[in-house]
C-alpha cells in the first residue's frame, strides 16, 4: 500500500492507501489488453472510486492528442458520472461543455446535442436527435416532415454521415453506428431478413415495437442503434448502407 498525489494543471488530488499493484495491473490492461479487456478495466478502475478515476483521467489526458477511439469515449462517460469535485474540475479545464470529437459539418448542422446525449449514455434521446439532425441535413422540407426519403440520404455529405457514425461508435464501445450495421449487413450477404434479427429489430413475433421494445443501453445487440428511421421500410436503410461514406 502507498500514498501519492496526482497533480494536473494546478489541481492536486490526494490519494491514500493505494493498492499500487492492483491499480497498475488494471492500467496495464487498459493500455495493452484486447478491446474487451480495455472496457472491463475501465469499469473496474471506476469501481475503485477516486483512485481509479484519477488513473482514468491521467490516461485520457495522455491519449486525447491521438485518434479518438471507443476506449477514450468510455473513459469520458465514466468520468462524466463521477461525484469527485477534483476530477470534475479537471474535466472542465480540459473539455468544458464539449466532448472528445470535433463537430465540423459541411451544412452547418449542430451535432453537439447528440454528442452530449451519447456521453451521458442517453441512447434513446441520442437516437431521436440523430433522426432530427439527419432531417436537418436533408434540408428544410425533410426537417419539416420529420422523416427521410431514401433520396434524401443519397445527398448526405460524406463527412457529415461519417461524423454521425463516429459519434455513435466512440460512445458505445463500438457496438452502435451505421458502419457497424453495414458490417453485419454484409456478413448477412446483404439479406435484410437475416440482418433484422441480428440487430434486434425483428423477432419471432414480428417487428420490434418502437420505443418500448427497443433496448436503450449497451446490453442491446451489436448494431441495434441508431434506428435509421427503420419504421418507414428498407429503402432508407439501403441508402445508408450503400452511401459513399463507407467506400
Amino acid at each position: 500500500m502507498a500514498s501519492f498525489t496526482f497533480s494536473a494543471d494546478g489541481v492536486s488530488i490526494p490519494v491514500s492507501d493505494l493498492p499500487v499493484s492492483d491499480v497498475q495491473q488494471l492500467r496495464d490492461r487498459l493500455e495493452q489488453g484486447s478491446s474487451k479487456q480495455k472496457f472491463q478495466a475501465i469499469q473496474e478502475l471506476a469501481a475503485q472510486g477516486q483512485i481509479g478515476e484519477t488513473v482514468l483521467m491521467d490516461v485520457l489526458r495522455q491519449r486525447v492528442e491521438q485518434p479518438i477511439t471507443a476506449v477514450e469515449g468510455a473513459i469520458l462517460q465514466v468520468l462524466t458520472r463521477t461525484s469527485s469535485a477534483d476530477v470534475q474540475t479537471l474535466m472542465a479545464q480540459h473539455w468544458g461543455e464539449n466532448g472528445l470529437i470535433p463537430l465540423p459539418s459541411e451544412r452547418n448542422i449542430d451535432y453537439s446535442p447528440i454528442q452530449q446525449a451519447l456521453i451521458h449514455q442517453e441512447y434513446e434521446a441520442a437516437d431521436r436527435l440523430t433522426l432530427q439532425k439527419m432531417c436537418e441535413l436533408a434540408g428544410p422540407v425533410a426537417a419539416g416532415r420529420k422523416w427521410l426519403y431514401f433520396s434524401d440520404v443519397d445527398q448526405f455529405p460524406v463527412a457529415d454521415l461519417q461524423l454521425l457514425d463516429r459519434l455513435w461508435r466512440v460512445y458505445s464501445e463500438d457496438k452502435f453506428g451505421f458502419s457497424i450495421q453495414r458490417e453485419l449487413w454484409i456478413k448477412s450477404n446483404q439479406d435484410w431478413e437475416r440482418l433484422w434479427p441480428k440487430i434486434g429489430w425483428k423477432g419471432n413475433n414480428g417487428w420490434t415495437r418502437y420505443p418500448h421494445e427497443f433496448t436503450w443501453d449497451l446490453s442491446a445487440p451489436k448494431g441495434h442503434l441508431p434506428l435509421s428511421n427503420q419504421l418507414r421500410g428498407v429503402r432508407v436503410m439501403a441508402s445508408l448502407m450503400k452511401h459513399p461514406a463507407w467506400n
